[in-house]
This record gives C-alpha cells, structure tokens and sequence, in this order.
C-alpha cells in the first residue's frame, strides 16, 4: 500500500498516454522518493522490485491485458527474477522504468525492466511471471484466445532464459521442498 499514491498517477498516466501493443517497450518516468531509500541513502535493492510493478502494472494497462485478464479473474504473480544492479540512484533523482515483454513458453511470460537514467541502465531486472485465477494457473493456451496478438511473438525466449530458469526453479507445490543444507558449494 505504500505505493498507492505512485499507482494511481500511473493509472492516471496510462489514460493519458494511449495504448501500446504487447511487444511494445513501456516507458515510466519516475522519480526517486525519500520513501525509497535505504541507509546508505540510495535505493533500497527490495525497493527496485517493488518500482518494477509500476511498471508491469503501466505496461498491463497500457496494452489492455489488465482489463482483459481481470474480466476473466485473472492476475498475474511473478515466479522468479533477477536483479543486476550497476549504479545507484539516489534522492530526488529522475529516471525512467523500461518494461517489455521478452517472449513466453509454455507456462510463462517474461519480461526485462531497464532503469534508465542520464540513457544509462542503473539497473535490470528479469521476470519470469505466470497468469492465475482463484482455480489455479491459467493455460498458455487459454491466456492466448483472450489476447490473439500474443501469438504474434516469440514463443520461445533466449537461451539463457531457459538456463536461468532451470537453475533457479523449485519444485512444483504439489511437491515436497524441504529445506536440508549441505556443504556443496563451499570452497577453500
């Protein structure tokens, strides 16, 4: 809730702005809030991720997927990502937050956020999301007939994605996941 005022300006900011297709870069421009930072006076690393939903939401919006998934119960929920971070941005700083889909597979979309400052990337974050309802995960399939022009773009994403997500992943919730350390990984 801390961002609900930064949501209502961009839902006010998509009106105004117009429409984008789903393969379309999403540019929000943003400003660094005192809110924002952390000790060291930059912006918090959780705080990136949380920005990055402004984003999602702007690009959602923008491309009419958030009505049309809403009118069907659906959301989305992000399943993993990763931040690379470069430089800092700091108090009262302006930037933009890129946002475009990537491509999609079987299950999920994925998505890269830039942000841009001074046309410089400070940092990227990679999404790998999934559409669900109150019943489950949404079918590709049916997420498909609810917006044709996803069948437009790539279906398969780069390479690395695929390597990322596979080393990342955790098993399904309908299977176990303890948690048990070992000392792999461990060198001297």
């Amino acid at each position: 809730m801390k961002y609900f005022l930064r949501m209502l300006k961009v839902w006010l900011r998509s009106r105004r702005e117009g429409a984008l297709s789903v393969g379309e870069v999403c540019r929000t421009p943003l400003r660094v809030n005192l809110g924002d930072l952390d000790i060291y006076r930059h912006v918090n690393n959780g705080t990136y991720l949380t920005i990055a939903d402004l984003g999602r939401y702007e690009w959602m919006l923008r491309t009419g997927l958030w009505r049309r998934f809403g009118k069907r119960g659906w959301f989305p929920v992000v399943a993993s990502q990763t931040t690379t971070y470069r430089k800092s941005l700091e108090w009262n700083q302006h930037f933009i937050l890129e946002t475009r889909l990537l491509g999609l597979d079987s299950r999920d979309f994925y998505l890269e956020h830039r942000f841009v400052a001074n046309n410089e990337i400070y940092a990227r974050i990679y999404i790998r999301a999934r559409i669900i309802s109150r019943k489950g995960r949404v079918n590709m399939e049916d997420v498909e007939r609810a917006v044709p022009e996803l069948q437009e773009l790539p279906h398969r994403v780069p390479e690395w994605i695929d390597v990322w997500h596979e080393a990342t992943r955790l098993p399904s919730t309908r299977q176990d996941a303890p948690s048990v350390w070992d000392d792999e990984g461990f060198t001297r």
